[in-house]
């Protein structure tokens, strides 16, 4: 599959740019775009878009699908994940000869350096159209030494927990000084509902919020692999 002469466009908040050298531009300049393309509304569509306010960005992010809004929760649930952009750009290449376009699901700047998302459900990833695309924008992000994911369906459970954090990830909610105290408690051997009895001058709905407020932020960690309960073993992180 030879590739040649590979461009990105995208935008910033100030300028437009188009057709760029890909090897030329750097992670930096990409770490500020808007969105190359927005979701539609249309009657009678079959996707589900919307924006999520994303804690890591500290602002609404979007989504194109249920799918994408799944990974949005992983990536802002994630310690190494400091920015997520959407529909980040356009990257056009001479593919066997023709010229092919594709716009990446999203792009996260991580501690480990650049990420690029293309979130497709399982089934549809196998289909020759889509897997022709997935490949030759692999082979032009690999090359640059950044990461390509292809990303579907989560664990159910996994997602579930996650999701159910995400409900917990807005800090101005919380007291400060009630998440001090359970800061300050001795985690060895505790369990997600044994917290609130160790307090019980505070609310224990008050006090789940919050332990769950600092498993999102990864201030402690439990298994979520299997559905959330009381039984949980909580521990702080490695």
């Amino acid at each position: 599959m030879p590739v040649e002469s590979a461009v990105v466009s995208f935008r910033t908040p100030v300028r437009v740019f188009e057709d760029e050298p890909w090897e030329n531009v750097s992670s930096a300049s990409l770490a500020a775009v808007a969105p190359w393309r927005t979701f539609r509304w249309y009657r009678g569509q079959r996707h589900y878009s919307g924006t999520y306010w994303s804690s890591t960005m500290r602002d609404h992010v979007i989504y194109e699908s249920r799918l994408e809004l799944a990974r949005l929760l992983f990536d802002d649930f994630d310690p190494i994940v400091r920015r997520i952009l959407a529909q980040p750009f356009l990257l056009k290449a001479n593919v066997d000869g023709k010229l092919r376009k594709h716009i990446p699901d999203y792009l996260l700047i991580t501690g480990n350096g650049p990420v690029v998302v293309d979130v497709k459900p399982r089934y549809r990833v196998a289909k020759p159209e889509v897997a022709f695309t997935f490949a030759w924008t692999r082979r032009e992000v690999e090359a640059r030494g950044w990461q390509y994911v292809i990303w579907s369906e989560p664990a159910p459970a996994e997602l579930e927990n996650v999701r159910l954090l995400a409900g917990c990830r807005r800090d101005w909610l919380f007291d400060n000084a009630l998440l001090d105290e359970i800061r300050a408690m001795e985690m060895d051997g505790r369990v997600l509902g044994g917290v609130a009895e160790e307090l019980p001058e505070r609310d224990p709905e008050l006090v789940r919020s919050a332990v769950l407020h600092l498993l999102w932020h990864g201030e402690l960690v439990t298994d979520l692999n299997t559905p959330l309960s009381t039984h949980h073993a909580l521990q702080r992180p490695m």
